[in-house]
């Protein structure tokens, strides 16, 4: 570790501290119709979106209303993305000439996009034209991001009223969060990341002669566009198959620094607009709060962890820290770094490759993974929410205390709902992983033998069942199993959540506001972060503590002994 990785650090997370407040205010003025600078340029656009779909602005959803319109839009989205996957080498903007996408993988990648996971088992730059780039994996990232808000705005107006049967309506927070937020960032952004050298065209593929005689197809395309949207909205699907290890996507030490920022500001931000809601921005900094211990303890692991480097490279008389998967340009803080937000904030977007983390390295972000959607773009607010209803229940156990949390009683079905987002996760991810590592068809794609092979196909799973999309990437998930498997786990990761989300949103809505009391257990101070931060550990030991005992009793089947031990 030294001091110019440490500043670097540092540098990331004062510009997100300063940005909490004011993008905040902003967007707590958007999802409350207030008028913004933009207002006299969108507004007319967005009445005529509204009047388009039937809706109005001021008409609202009861939460089943807002869920069923959340799912219809859901399903519109998978079918459209896997349908242009399938007819691609029809269609247009296809210059390399792809042909359409296998069944299995265009279901995996549909599914994939759709829930805001963005796991990707496929080449991007050798396997969609620019048109599936653009119309369909760039679109699914505006949308699924804006749908991910929408479920955080609900939640967060369950707090905020009292006696409502409303939660707000889904059609104007999924256009505000797309018109109002997410694409005058990305115009913006798109500009920046030009200028830094990442392409932007619809040329074909250029072929060149290298230095040393060979012949080099270079893929280019449509990037800049897919790149921010990609971050902002904690996608982290790539254009090309290395991610944000691409020159091509993440060419300079500043596009780095802004696809880092992208990723923590609309998510950090959300904790602002939670306290501006609920009328105590001292709330919304506890949420903050929670979120950047964590994400402090996990940099620092990880940092370290790397920095220290491999003992049997040192034993060879190699020093220095850990670089194998690493990019020059970026050393070890810069990596380090990435891949503890890309995981912490439910991105999935690498600059390195995890495959060759060190084994503490390795398990931070596997760790991460398993808190369900931890800082995600409104994931993140609801998932953290979850933990603070579970806090304040046990505390209220603990205590004797009745178990409520700003002026709401919390009671047997916000308890079991949150319990249900918190286990449907660790569900998918340990039941696909005992499958995958006893069947045949799992173990045929593991690449590497021992627990490092077990590893990865648990990271597989954990990525996608919390809507992550990172890997290890030394397991060929390109097969119809996994293809399948891993997509009903991103599927089980995002609606096993968002539904039962909006459930306590509506149930919240409808309570009445009670006042303070002596009995009232205090939610602002430090106390209250350490125990939120303690549930948040047993929710990711939920899924961490039973895969590390999977291991050793599956070793018994034969299929297993035989591929991985």
């Amino acid at each position: 570790m030294t001091f110019n990785g440490l500043l670097q650090i540092a540098i990331l997370f004062g510009i997100t501290i300063l940005l909490v407040k004011p993008v905040g205010g902003y967007l707590t003025r958007v999802f409350t119709g207030e008028r913004t600078f933009l207002s006299s340029l969108l507004a007319p656009i967005e009445r005529s979106l509204y009047k388009l779909a039937g809706t109005h602005e001021r008409e609202e959803q009861h939460w089943t209303a807002y869920a069923a319109s959340l799912l219809m839009f859901s399903i519109a989205g998978f079918v459209f993305l896997y349908v242009l996957q399938r007819l691609q080498g029809m269609l247009p903007f296809n210059p390399a000439n792809m042909q359409a996408v296998e069944p299995t993988s265009s279901f995996n990648t549909a599914v994939s996009f759709m829930t805001n996971t963005n796991w990707q088992g496929y080449g991007g730059e050798s396997t969609m034209s620019y048109l599936t780039q653009m119309a369909g994996i760039t679109v699914q990232n505006f949308v699924s991001a804006a749908t991910g808000i929408a479920g955080a705005m609900a939640i967060i107006r369950g707090f905020a009223r009292s006696s409502s049967p409303t939660i707000g309506n889904f059609w104007v927070d999924l256009t505000r969060a797309t018109l109002y937020v997410l694409l005058p960032i990305c115009i913006v952004g798109t500009l920046v990341l030009v200028w830094q050298g990442v392409p932007q065209n619809l040329n074909d593929y250029t072929a060149v002669t290298t230095l040393e005689g060979a012949q080099q197809v270079i893929a280019q395309g449509p990037v800049a566009s897919q790149m921010i949207i990609k971050h902002l909205g904690t996608n982290g699907g790539g254009f090309f198959n290395a991610n944000s290890s691409h020159p091509f996507e993440n060419p300079t030490a500043l596009t780095n620094l802004i696809h880092l920022l992208s990723i923590f500001v609309i998510s950090t931000a959300m904790t602002n607009v939670f306290g501006r809601m609920v009328g105590s921005q001292r709330q919304g900094w506890m949420l903050f709060a929670v979120f950047g211990v964590l994400v402090v303890l996990g940099t620092s692991v990880l940092y370290w962890a790397e920095s220290t480097g491999n003992p049997l490279m040192q034993a060879l008389g190699v020093a220095g820290g850990n670089m194998e998967g690493k990019e020059a340009r970026f050393g070890i803080a810069l990596s380090s770094l990435f891949s503890e937000v890309t995981t912490a904030a439910s991105t999935g977007a690498v600059n390195n490759m995890h495959d060759s983390l060190m084994p503490l390295g390795g398990l931070v972000p596997m760790f991460n993974m398993q808190i369900p959607n931890l800082g995600g773009i409104g994931a993140g607010i609801y998932g953290m929410l979850l933990f603070f209803i579970l806090a304040i229940f046990i505390a209220g156990l603990m205590v004797g205390r009745t178990p409520e949390y700003l002026g709401k009683k919390i009671e047997a079905k916000e308890v079991k709902m949150s319990l249900l987002a918190a286990l449907g996760p660790s569900l998918a991810i340990l039941g696909f992983a005992a499958l995958a590592v006893v069947l045949p068809q799992g173990l045929s794609s593991i690449q590497d033998a021992g627990p490092h092979g077990f590893s990865e196909v648990l990271y597989a799973y954990s990525s996608g069942a919390n809507n992550n999309g990172s890997a290890f990437a030394g397991l060929n998930a390109n097969t119809p199993f996994y293809n399948l498997t891993i997509g009903f786990a991103m599927l089980m990761g995002r609606f096993l959540l968002i539904v039962p989300v909006l459930a306590i949103a509506g149930s919240l809505a409808a309570k009445k506001t009670v006042p303070v009391s002596a009995g009232t257990l205090p939610t602002t101070g430090a106390l209250f972060v350490g125990l939120v931060f303690g549930v948040t550990m047993i929710v990711g030991g939920l899924t961490f503590f039973p895969a590390l005992a999977l291991g050793p009793v599956v070793e018994h089947f034969s299929l297993l002994s035989a591929k991985l031990f």
